[in-house]
């Protein structure tokens, strides 16, 4: 990260650490995308199956990748303070935080992924493939949280190229992993959605293998030296990570869960109807990832402006990605309506269950709209670490008006499954609309802060 005098410059510099991480957010979510349609080349049960393990996992792993990215706005800041005597340590302990998170979801998984399943009524073989995925998945877990963890200091360091490179290291042995498992090749029986479970697992610890030895070996990251002269865990250092990081969490989980609560609402239809509904959310995620990144990078760019006490340079970063949101939502909606029958396609070669997939794309590309919207805005919040209004916006939003609306006008109306899906879109519409609302409220904040400041 440097200074930016100008507009052009600035507008260089977002591009130049948006593009790294809209690669590796687009490769992370390939594997769950990879997972999924390969899956759903195995049948429709191992399709379904899968949906329901990626379901309750993605919820799980958004949350605590939240927490563990409070880490990157407490770098940004140090960087523009030139503090880089405390950025070791800091993640140092970051990493001990990711262990321990780690080990307490493996604890709450071995208590409630039974009584979770089982309270889902589906059909036995989906059980089977929905629980030994989500087991075999658990296995890598800890050292994704770790990488999660060492990625986060990479980009707040501006380097956000590295993080794609290992990225692109990693998909294409996800890939390849997946491909053995699930077909069962080089003399590994065939597991079905199971295998997808194991080898992402083991893409996983590649990725912190991976990423151990660049910071361990790289310039610019071994002059910070991340792994020597280890300190003692701190429950300060910790207790300041959680303090930014639950709220960034916990919003995250209230997003996406309400797509998991959707799909656990919607195990009363058939396999069919879930297989469809999840494919065509398993796209939109994907192309979720392009505003998603642009949050990420307001996260740097502006967490460093505010370091450095320059809140007008921070606000111009601001005005930039939610620039660049309302352009990708317009370009999403058009991948989508364009491709939607060709996206319906790739999951499956069943004429009827393209053609459901098909019906739920359509409902996917109006919710997009404020997802693009909202995620720049939510990244530029963690800039300026004001979390805690973001945390209620998206408990109020997506848990008191979306998924209520949803669950009436699918029990209530013709709609049926469809209503859920309209109500995702009011949910995400008005936390979209509070967000904006937010973040010129905390703009307008820290001019007066910085007016006050000049006058004493």
């Amino acid at each position: 990260m440097y200074q930016t005098d100008t507009l052009k410059q600035k507008i260089k510099l977002f591009f130049y650490i948006f593009f790294p991480v809209l690669v590796t957010q687009v490769s992370l979510n390939l594997m769950t995308f990879f997972d999924t349609v390969m899956s759903g080349r195995s049948g429709a049960v191992d399709l379904a199956g899968v949906a329901i393990g990626s379901s309750l996992w993605v919820p799980v792993f958004t949350g605590i990748n939240g927490i563990l990215l409070a880490i990157t706005p407490i770098i940004a800041h140090l960087l523009g303070a030139k503090d880089d005597q405390s950025i070791s340590k800091k993640v140092q302990q970051a990493i001990y935080l990711s262990i321990g998170l780690g080990v307490i979801i493996l604890l709450i998984g071995i208590i409630l992924l039974n009584p979770i399943l089982n309270m889902m009524e589906l059909e036995s073989s989906v059980h089977h493939i929905a629980k030994y995925y989500l087991i075999t998945l658990g296995t890598g877990i800890i050292p994704l949280f770790i990488f999660n963890t060492l990625r986060s200091f990479i980009d707040a360091l501006g380097q956000t190229r590295i993080s794609m490179i290992i990225i692109l290291i990693s998909l294409p042995i996800n890939i390849l992993f997946n491909y053995i498992f699930i077909f069962g090749k080089l003399g590994i029986p065939a597991l079905g959605g199971i295998g997808a479970g194991v080898a992402t697992a083991l893409t996983y610890l590649i990725s912190c293998v991976l990423a151990f030895v660049i910071l361990a070996k790289m310039s610019p990251f071994r002059e910070y030296r991340i792994f020597k002269n280890w300190v003692k865990p701190r429950i300060k250092d910790w207790l300041e990570q959680l303090k930014i990081g639950v709220p960034i969490g916990f919003a995250i989980f209230f997003e996406t869960s309400i797509f998991a609560a959707v799909t656990l609402l919607m195990s009363v239809y058939n396999t069919h109807t879930i297989a469809a509904h999840q494919a065509a959310m398993n796209f939109a995620s994907l192309l979720y990832m392009i505003p998603l990144s642009v949050g990420i990078a307001l996260t740097i760019t502006v967490g460093f402006e505010v370091g450095a006490r320059r809140m007008h340079d921070a606000k111009i970063y601001g005005y930039i990605g939610i620039s660049g949101g309302i352009f990708i939502a317009a370009f999403n909606g058009v991948i989508l309506y364009v491709f939607r029958e060709g996206v319906a396609g790739l999951y499956n070669s069943d004429p009827d269950l393209i053609a459901l997939t098909v019906q739920f794309i359509g409902y996917a590309i109006v919710f997009q709209v404020a997802d693009a919207f909202a995620a720049p805005i939510q990244g530029a919040l963690r800039g300026y670490k004001d979390v805690n209004v973001t945390l209620v916006i998206a408990l109020v939003s997506y848990w008191v008006i979306g998924l209520p609306i949803g669950w009436l006008l699918a029990n209530f109306t013709s709609l049926e499954p469809f209503g859920y899906w309209v109500g995702i879109i009011v949910g995400l519409s008005a936390g979209a609309i509070a967000l904006l609302g937010r973040l010129r409220f905390i703009q307008k904040k820290y001019n007066v802060e910085m007016k006050n400041s000049s006058g004493n």
